[in-house]
């Protein structure tokens, strides 16, 4: 008589500095027995760390963390292992968010407050080698797929505005002229469709360029 080898589970490793949320991400695993939590971490640099210890097949990853972003941390674990499977968590909805995330190799991307429903479900489709994003990410990714994507002078620029700066100020910031600043200004608006300075800090944090 043949007998069925046990599936091997799916070894996960969870990064995110709140430790509460670990805890429930570890609960819900561990009520699934094709699933097992192997590693945690709570930065960027510890995550490298434990994937070089655990090579878990799935890592769950938050992109605002302590220290080494959860975005570097994913380019760094991709550069050693280009096969690494990589699920971005994150509260941002954003398409500007999941766009790099996308770029930089995840497999996946979640929304925190979907957990529930979506979180075991895309574990299994990107194990399988499959990519998800949730619709209503993907609608707004396709929505703004046509637009120029700001440069990373334009997003230091559009930072310090957000901060309050004026132009002045971000000039000698950044070691420029206010001429290049307003130049960049000019570039940011246009690329945004903004109105003025005000309406691109908004627009800016609601797609994901800067944290709100």
């Amino acid at each position: 008589m043949n007998v069925e080898e046990p599936h091997t589970p799916i070894r996960i490793m969870m990064v995110d500095d709140h430790p509460l949320f670990r805890e429930g991400v570890a609960a819900v695993l561990a009520t699934q027995p094709d699933m097992e939590l192997v590693a945690e971490a709570s930065d960027g640099e510890k995550a490298i760390a434990q994937f070089r210890k655990f090579r878990p097949d799935i890592t769950l990853m938050d992109l605002q963390l302590p220290g080494m972003s959860g975005l570097d941390a994913i380019r760094s674990i991709l550069h050693e292992q280009p096969k690494a499977r990589i699920i971005v968590l994150t509260t941002f909805h954003g398409d500007m968010q999941a766009t790099r995330a996308l770029r930089a190799g995840a497999a996946g991307y979640l929304i925190k407050s979907t957990l529930r429903k979506e979180l075991l479900f895309t574990i299994r489709q990107v194990h399988k080698g499959h990519r998800h994003v949730p619709l209503e990410v993907a609608r707004v990714m396709a929505e703004y797929a046509a637009d120029d994507i700001l440069s990373v002078r334009e997003l230091q620029v559009l930072g310090h505005v957000a901060g309050g700066y004026s132009n002045k100020r971000i000039a000698t910031h950044m070691g420029i002229s206010v001429e290049t600043v307003k130049t960049h200004m000019k570039s940011i608006l246009a690329k945004i469709k903004a109105k003025d300075r005000t309406e691109a800090v908004v627009i800016a944090m609601r797609r994901g360029y800067i944290d709100a």
